[in-house]
Order: structure tokens, then sequence, then C-alpha cells
């Protein structure tokens, strides 16, 4: 039998449920064709029904279990292309077309799952024992500000989620790994951390220095999902606005396989939002693409249990706690789900 420890572990390997993650950028998801992706070791595929609104259910042929995002989309439904069977989003067939009054019809036979939008990305939650019903999607502030202006950027990475939180949670790496970067060569490769909660979650900022480099990182933990923030003030050359904001949010697709979604924000209104957008495209975009590409690199050179021989010290502050959120987060799930099952 599993021990309780194990299976700790196990879920936060995993991934929490009871959590809104993103799985796909807004544009990728259409009437006319189905988007297949994974979500915590599960294969889902999404699509639009005729109004537009997103329909997400496991990716799997009720028939014979073939793909369904290898299929087509019929009347706001998506259709198996093995054998034509034909499934709603809520997961209820449909129709089988290869045999008429099949018992098959009209009978629930897949999950289904919650979706939303916002800020150019689509949103899936994944319900838990402790927390079935979505709550509401507590947003980065920056995304209902006119004042701020943004692009998204998505990139799959073939490592554990929690690699990709980590290297968030360490803003010390920014000046040794990013030493070549347009912003990032800037700054002491010697300082301490600390580690300050927030009102809704935590902040861990370099002592040594402000407004030189990455600096610090802010995580915010609500009931539904988490991400973390931070800024890295640019020059007078990186054109008109504030500092160069990147709102993180990190998804697990499995255990090997992460996603991870970027906003890259700057506080620029009117004409000069309009200038930023186009120097960022035609300057900008290409080194903060080379910096991402560092990380990946990086992170998918790690064992999958580096953990085990890792020996953390002072700079480690924000990972051991943002370790602790998942731990505990993950311990009340699983004593969820053993109290459900025993009633």
């Amino acid at each position: 039998m599993t021990d309780k420890k194990t299976m700790i572990e196990e879920r936060v390997n995993t991934g929490l449920r009871g959590q809104w993650y993103p799985v796909a950028k807004s544009v990728e998801i259409r009437k006319d064709h189905p988007y297949g992706t994974a979500l915590l070791g599960e294969k889902i595929v999404l699509w639009r029904d005729e109004t537009g609104a997103i329909k997400c259910i496991e990716d799997f042929c009720p028939h014979r279990g073939a793909p369904l995002s290898y299929g087509k989309i019929h009347d706001g439904n998506i259709g198996c292309r093995y054998h034509g069977v034909i499934v709603d989003g809520e997961g209820v067939v449909q129709r089988v077309p290869a045999m008429p009054e099949c018992a098959l019809e009209g009978r629930k036979a897949l999950n289904h799952f919650e979706t939303c939008e916002h800020f150019d990305a689509v949103f899936v939650y994944v319900p838990s024992v402790d927390q079935p019903d979505a709550p509401e999607f507590t947003l980065p502030k920056e995304f209902t500000d006119d004042a701020w202006a943004g692009f998204l950027c998505t990139a799959v990475w073939d490592c554990n989620y929690r690699y990709a939180l980590d290297n968030l949670a360490d803003p010390m790496h920014g000046c040794y790994l990013h030493a070549e970067s347009f912003t990032l060569a800037f700054g002491s490769k010697q300082d301490l951390l600390e580690l300050n909660k927030t009102e809704d979650g935590f902040r861990v900022s370099r002592l040594g220095q402000t407004g030189e480099n990455f600096d610090w990182t802010e995580f915010e933990v609500h009931p539904g999902g988490m991400f973390c923030f931070l800024d890295i003030p640019y020059p007078k050359a990186a054109g008109p606005g504030g500092v160069f904001r990147i709102i993180g949010f990190v998804s697990p697709m499995g255990p090997l396989k992460t996603k991870v979604f970027f906003w890259r924000m700057r506080q620029v209104e009117g004409f000069a939002a309009d200038s930023w957008r186009f120097l960022y495209r035609a300057k900008m975009e290409q080194t903060h693409w080379d910096v991402l590409e560092q990380d990946r690199v990086m992170l998918e050179g790690m064992p999958d249990d580096a953990r085990k021989r890792e020996m953390l010290y002072q700079h480690d502050l924000g990972v051991s706690r943002l370790r602790q959120i998942l731990t505990r987060a993950a311990k009340k799930q699983i004593d969820s789900e053993e109290k459900a099952s025993a009633e």
C-alpha cells in the first residue's frame, strides 16, 4: 500500500487539481477544427461551437478510444475520424452514423471541463473532490487594466512543471544564466534574498539591488489557481512605457512535459502603446525568446529526480516556500479523497 508521503509527492509531481490552467492561445481554438492537448497527464480536446463558446472534453472516442482531436466539427459537436461517432461538448454521444438508433446514442460517456477566456488565452478548470465546482477565476490586475498592453507567448518544455515554477521563484539565476541578455546582464552576482508574505502569497527579493535586473518575483495563490509576476527594468532605448512586466502561468501537461504561458507587459497607453508594440515585434521579441530558450535548455538538462540530491542554500527561500504551498495543497486534496472514499 502506498504511504501518504509518497501519495502527496506523486500528486505534486502530477499537478494539483481544483485549479484553472491555461492550455492554449484563444486563436488556436476554432469552430472548424479541434485542438488536442494534455493537462495533468490526461488528453483533452477543445473546440468552439456555432456560437463561439469553447467546449472541452476528454480526447477519447467512447467507441474504441481513438483521439477525437483527429476528427472534425459537425454543427458544434465533434466527430471521430475513425468511425464517425459524434459527441457533444458535455461528453454525450449524439449520433453513431454507422448504426442508426445505436444504444450508445444519448449516453453520457466522457468528462467535460469548464473553460474561460482571458487576455488571449483559454483556461480549463480541473475539478477536485474538495472543490468540484469551479471557483471564480482571479485574474492578474493587469488583464483588466487598459493602461497595460502586452503579448502572450507560450512554449512547451520537456521537463516537470515544478522545474518551471522553481525557476520563476529564483531571482538569482538571472544574472548568471541570462548574463548576456539585453537587460539581464546588469547587477551584482552576489547577494542575499528575503522572503515576505503578501496578502495573497509571497514575494522573494534580492536585498542588495533594486531596479537593476530580475530582482524579485511575487506569487499570488488563490483558491482556483496560482500565477507569478516580475519586473525587468528597461533602458530608454527600449521605447516608451514603464518597466517590462512578465506575468507567468505554468500548466502541467504530463510527468515530463509542461507548457509555460508568459505575458510580456508594459504600462503604456494610446499612440505610445502602438509604438511600443511595433518596436517589440520588430526589434525586441527575439531577445526575449532567447531568454526563454536558455531557461528551457537548462531545465530540460536537469535530471527529473534532482530533488533527491540537491543541496539548497539561502538563495532558495522562494523555491522552498513554493514547494511548501504545493505540498500542503496536495495533502489537503488527498485527505479529502480518502474521506470521500471511506463514506
